[in-house]
């Protein structure tokens, strides 16, 4: 732990599945705090694996398949191995590197993928994904229960046929928050890191306390491109990194920062 590091002396939750935690805690521990692991969604199998395997049955004859994160690959990629080798003629694409290096590490590779922005906005500025390239062709995308529907909808838009296979759920923590609201209120935690827009849900949906510090409100965004442009240049200068290194360094995070920070 670095003792003079920017973030010396303050205790940060970090909110990411415990899988996929430790990256951030690492960059924490390296400026100087302390992170306090606390998922705020844990990623469960679907609650119909035979669904899901029909959908994957299927997937020949689709032209491109998108995996929103490595969730969706490891959830969905094995079964789709086991019906074979990857399917002949079907391009991989991805929103995120971390996406793309977990279907690397499977062999599944030439990936399409962004290089800077990584969420669904940059995935469609790709040329790859533009409507004269998709249109009149079958896309699947694999990705967890529920969550955004701009990609979908936009390549629907641009004349693909898409389908949306939901190889994962989430799962919020079964005591809420309210953990958390005691340590902030007892001055033991000084700022919560938040990854995903259902993170920040859970944040303002599990607590039991009306007026939860944790609650997106005008300090706080949401919608992952303003949580890039804007609270990710707080953490990047919290963490000493460059703005273009923050997907990779510090995954799509907003910092909340507590009332006592100065």
């Amino acid at each position: 732990m670095n003792a003079s590091g920017p973030l010396a002396g303050r205790i940060i939750a970090v909110t990411r599945p415990r899988e996929q935690a430790a990256p951030l805690a690492d960059a924490i521990a390296g400026a100087g705090g302390t992170p306090l692991l606390f998922p705020l969604l844990d990623i469960l199998p679907v609650a119909d694996p035979l669904a899901l395997e029909a959908d994957v049955a299927g997937l020949p004859g689709a032209a491109l398949a998108i995996f929103i994160s490595p969730n969706a690959v490891a959830h969905a990629l094995p079964l789709i191995l086991a019906h074979g080798p990857w399917p002949v003629g079907l391009v991989p694409a991805a929103v995120g590197q971390g996406t793309v290096k977990a279907l690397a590490a499977r062999g599944v590779t030439g990936c399409i993928a962004p290089r800077e922005r990584f969420d669904s906005e940059a995935l469609l500025a790709l040329p790859e994904l533009a409507g004269e390239r998709v249109s009149g062709k079958r896309v699947v995308i694999f990705r967890g229960d529920g969550g955004r529907e701009l990609l979908a909808d936009t390549l629907r838009a641009r004349g693909a046929t898409v389908e949306c296979v939901a190889c994962y759920r989430r799962a919020g923590p079964a005591g809420g928050v309210d953990i958390l609201l005691e340590r902030w209120r007892a001055g033991r935690l000084d700022a919560l890191t938040v990854s995903s827009s259902e993170g920040c849900a859970t944040c303002s949906t599990c607590s039991t306390t009306r007026a939860a510090p944790f609650s997106p409100g005008p300090r706080s965004s949401c919608r992952m491109p303003a949580l890039r442009k804007t609270r990710g240049r707080r953490v990047c200068r919290k963490l000493s990194l460059p703005m273009r290194r923050m997907p990779e360094s510090l995954p799509a995070c907003l910092l909340i920062i507590g009332r006592h920070d100065t």
